[in-house]
């Protein structure tokens, strides 16, 4: 026996069809099997991945290498007892990376096929173990270091876009001892707001490094609770969605380990940048042109404009913003006014030198590149790998823009502020993991696609190439010949094999240009005005049925997916 949707199918132009009520009897005891062992062998691999990255933690400062010394009291803490050899972080690090991103495959899976977790014990879970790696020493990378370098530099009355952190050590400064050798003769890349940022941690942990990455810490978990928490309100009305966004953000172990353990600061842009999409361009739909709120329009292009002037790259972001209010020449202009309001001053203050740090990469790339499969580490393409990423990002944005199949059913300022971030991303020739949280804070708020495994494939691979992160290369001649390997060769080939994945199934989907000339009329005309008709996608009724994001007539009954 099935739900009757004859007459809603009838009233779109659509013929009816017959979607079951439930699996049929014969089937539902395997499905229900298979969907518990996914569930345990989720539990299993994000819990195990979880612990290893608090585990790791505990005993940095053991294998790291770097020069930390703790204050007498914290935070931040670290466990003197517990110490850890670089080969046994390095092995274990890697498998809780591989255990991470198959738990995570496996529970998008469970909660596709109906799995219902409980989400309090989840969001403690991921609650606690944010807290307790905030007020740990930084593990995984440096970064967090330089961080600090730059903000100490501003304290002294220095600018971190001339001066380079090893100048710290000739000044015999007292966070002198804790500049990694990495970056050091590099001023800073970032942009004005995150030196702000780092200022002000500077300021508050006075003289020691330590006591410094801890405020760095508390600001990227407090920018992490952030994205997590408008994502659950926003979603809370469907658990499914709520489910997957809090799979692929709040308790992912991969991302855990880029954004607190090793404090990237990509958080804080992608919070910013989330928050100003949603202010400007309203949730879940977008007001009609010439309707939208001009205050909250100019309050949403300033917070792009912040996201922005932590990482430029999220201009991109801007350029999504700008997409959306394509149809309303005033927003746009106000939209652009709030952004540049930020961007221009913060410049303006710290002069040239901060323009020419932040735009300097040029050809730049990193280790895991997969351009160096084509054209080896140097020669001509590699010379001129920056132009020709553009060249082919730019092919990327059109064909994601055009034929990505949630074009229809996403929010559309996020959607474009996705498609632009992944063309970026997957085409970049310097791209590091913490970089996905540019995507993966906008993935979380659109419909489940093939996208979701695209990216957790690139996350997974590219965190393991740089485990166990640090100053110290792998103990053995067996571990530096696999790490060596897997930095330049295997994620170079998953990478590459992602981006031209992602071409093909645009380009394959059916649910694009074909699916857009069956539309009918009446939805053609509510795509024009940004009415729900055209969010939801209304002319795909069967392609959504069962999906994680609810058309708004479905009934209740099918609202939610059966429980096994």
């Amino acid at each position: 026996m099935g739900f009757d949707i004859s007459g809603i199918a009838a009233r779109f132009g659509r013929p009816p069809v017959d979607v079951p009520a439930k699996a049929p009897v014969s089937a539902a005891p395997g499905r229900r099997a298979a969907t518990r062992w996914l569930g345990w062998f989720a539990f299993a691999g994000i819990g195990s991945s979880l612990g290893v990255t608090v585990a790791a933690s505990l005993g940095s400062t053991s294998w790291t290498g770097s020069a930390i010394p703790m204050p007498r009291t914290g935070p931040p803490f670290e466990l003197g007892s517990w110490h850890l050899s670089l080969a046994s972080a390095t092995v274990a690090l890697w498998l809780s990376a591989v255990a991470g991103g198959l738990g995570l495959a496996a529970a998008l899976i469970a909660v596709r096929r109906g799995a219902r977790p409980p989400l309090p014990a989840l969001l403690a879970v991921a609650a606690v173990v944010v807290a307790v790696l905030t007020v740990l020493p930084p593990a995984g990378s440096t970064d967090s270091l330089d961080y600090m370098a730059f903000g100490r530099m501003v304290v002294l009355g220095h600018s971190p876009y001339v001066m380079v952190p090893w100048d710290l050590r000739h000044l015999h400064d007292a966070v002198g001892r804790s500049i990694p050798w990495e970056w050091g003769r590099d001023p800073s890349t970032y942009g004005p707001a995150a030196t702000g940022e780092q200022y002000i941690a500077a300021l508050l942990g006075g003289t020691s490094a330590a006591r410094i990455v801890f405020w760095l810490k508390l600001g990227n978990a407090v920018a992490f609770g952030i994205v997590a928490f408008a994502a659950d309100r926003l979603l809370r009305r469907n658990p499914a969605a709520r489910l997957r966004a809090h799979l692929l953000w709040t308790i992912n172990p991969l991302l855990i380990w880029q954004l607190i353990a090793a404090a990237h600061l990509d958080v804080l842009a992608a919070a910013a940048g989330l928050l100003g999409l949603l202010v400007a361009a309203g949730w879940p739909t977008m007001p009609a042109p010439g309707t939208e709120r001009l205050g909250r329009v100019l309050a949403g292009g300033a917070l792009v404009g912040i996201a922005a002037d932590i990482k430029i790259t999220f201009l991109l972001f801007g350029l999504g913003l700008a997409w959306a209010f394509r149809r309303s020449p005033a927003a746009c202009a106000v939209a652009a006014l709030g952004m540049l309001g930020i961007v221009l001053p913060t410049y303006a203050w710290f002069g040239p030198p901060a323009i020419k740090a932040v735009t300097n990469r040029g050809n730049r790339s990193t280790a895991d590149n997969f351009y160096q499969l084509v054209g080896g580490r140097h020669g001509f393409l590699m010379e001129h790998a920056g132009v020709i990423a553009i060249v082919i990002g730019v092919g990327v944005a059109i064909v994601v823009l055009s034929r990505l199949p949630i074009r229809a059913t996403a929010h559309p300022a996020i959607f474009a502020a996705l498609g632009l971030s992944t063309a970026w991303l997957f085409t970049f020739q310097y791209q590091l993991p913490s970089y996905e949280a540019m995507i993966i804070c906008l993935l979380i708020l659109t419909p489940a696609c093939w996208l979701d495994w695209l990216v957790l494939t690139r996350l997974t691979a590219a965190t393991i190439a740089l485990m166990p992160g640090g100053t110290r290369p792998p103990p053995t001649h067996l571990l530096a010949t696999i790490s060596l390997d897997t930095l330049t060769l295997a994620v170079p080939i998953v990478l590459l094999t992602a981006l031209v994945g992602l071409v093909v199934l645009c380009l394959a989907d059916r649910t694009g240009t074909a699916g857009r000339r069956r539309d009918s009329d009446v939805h053609r005309a509510a795509r024009r005005r940004w009415l729900p008709a055209d969010r939801w996608g209304r002319a795909d009724l069967a392609d959504f049925v069962g999906g994680p994001f609810p058309p708004p007539y479905r009934t209740a009954a099918h609202s939610e997916p059966r429980r096994d």
